[in-house]
């Protein structure tokens, strides 16, 4: 039986409604480079040549995490282009580095445009003019009026690495009519976990449309450039002890800097790397560590780490994987403020021993198995921080056994690529 109507249409009365304040949040998500008119599915010339596959990311670690998928898409469907949107301005910016990777070439087989709002003609008008053959929605990126729009031009549509963490569950349980609707027009969903299609399926998936292929987080593979970026930095600070806190939130730099004051008092040499998530919120980082009187550099202006400096700032895009290379000890942000926590993959990946707050809830499904292998750290203050990375420096073996530990996991948990790739191959 066909979904009702009315909860789209009620949705789409609620965005209409709040459209002014819609439009400020776009105008500050800004790229200069682009039209803002992309947000009403309008001036995406140039895209690349048909047939086309849509990919959709909501942002910077969404892009980071489908990178896997992206370069495995291109080299499995060498007639295919593919066109890659995302919602920030940030993960805009992701997604040019990735581009400007690739390479260029005279008919570009990788672009990227904004994802227009989800307004019923923006959607129409983006999905008849992009034509793609496939729609994928990485994630939890369930918009009604684009799957809608899929629906109505017979566009299929897969959600991959499809996840629902407990906490968005219960959100969406509040909104499940508009869910359901939402997600009648899912072809097919490769989710991450059976917990996960367990939590699909409450809301509306259909259980025959669902499959759970594993996560696409662990199929991540280290650009060499990061690579040899950490190298060129370990050389330059030397053998100072060095811990990093990459994907830091508003309220958690407080913390970190308390938990760095007392890990100087035994080492006086370390270095912290800060890293925020958030790249409106450098300077306000970065005042904040000056007002509290420390020696601060900032990767952005190109300013040297000496022996006197204490922290040296991360304020640039895409680097955090050659920052993350460059410490002992990496530290994963969003988790010691009740946010959800961030990836702690992508620093075990490169065989560092891995620390975070206990608000995990939305990497559980990863963190379990660093856990279990000791690759993991969960620390609930800035006093177990600081003590926790003490040990880490100093006993640099137990660093090293971590590290090895989380590259392991990593390794016994591939093959969702290949099986996500492989589901995929049938509607194209």
């Amino acid at each position: 039986m066909a979904a009702p109507r009315w909860p789209r249409l009620a949705y789409s009365a609620a965005l209409y409604g709040l459209a002014p304040l819609i439009g400020w949040r776009i105008w500050r998500e800004q790229v200069p480079t682009y039209s803002r008119l992309q947000r009403l599915g309008l001036c995406l010339e140039p895209l690349p040549p048909p047939p086309r596959i849509w990919l959709h990311c909501a942002s910077v670690g969404e892009v980071r995490a489908a990178r896997p998928l992206i370069e495995g898409l291109l080299a499995r469907f060498p007639h295919y282009s593919l066109l890659l949107t995302t919602m920030t301005a940030t993960g805009a910016q992701q997604a040019l580095a990735l581009i400007a990777e690739q390479g260029a070439t005279d008919q570009p087989r990788l672009a990227h445009r904004l994802l227009p709002l989800d307004f019923p003609g923006a959607a129409k008008r983006f999905v008849a003019r992009v034509q793609p053959e496939l729609a994928i929605l990485f994630e939890t990126e369930l918009w009604p009026n684009l799957l809608h729009a899929c629906h109505r031009q017979a566009v299929p549509v897969a959600v991959v690495n499809g996840r629902l963490s407990p906490r968005a569950f219960a959100r969406y349980q509040r909104l499940r009519p508009l869910m359901q609707s939402a997600l009648a027009n899912v072809t097919w969903l490769a989710a991450k976990s059976s917990e996960d299609a367990e939590r699909f399926q409450a809301l509306g998936c259909a259980a025959e449309s669902t499959t759970v292929v594993g996560s696409l987080k662990f199929e991540q593979v280290l650009p060499e450039e990061a690579l040899a970026e950490s190298e060129h930095l370990l050389q330059a600070w030397g053998e100072r002890p060095v811990w990093v806190a990459g994907s830091t939130r508003d309220g958690e730099e407080a913390l970190l800097l308390t938990a760095h004051r007392q890990l100087l008092k035994r080492f006086p040499d370390a270095l912290l790397v800060l890293v925020p998530r958030h790249p409106q919120r450098f300077d306000e980082v970065a005042a904040l560590c000056e007002r509290e009187g420390w020696k601060v550099s900032r990767r952005s202006q190109q300013q040297p780490v000496t022996p006197a400096t204490q922290i040296y700032l991360g304020d640039t895009l895409g680097e955090l994987a050659a920052l993350y290379g460059a410490g002992s000890v990496a530290y994963v942000g969003g988790s010691l403020v009740p946010l959800g926590g961030h990836n702690v993959l992508e620093p075990a990946a490169l065989g560092k021993p891995v620390l975070c707050g206990p608000s995990l809830e939305n990497f559980s499904d990863v963190a379990e198995p660093l856990l279990a292998a000791k690759a993991l750290t969960v620390v609930d203050s800035p006093e177990a921080l600081a003590g926790t990375l003490a040990e880490h420096i100093a006993c640099p073996q137990r660093a090293r056994q971590a590290g090895e530990a989380g590259q392991a996991v990593i390794e016994a948990h591939r093959g969702a690529l290949s099986r996500t790739l492989d589901g995929l191959g049938r509607y194209l």
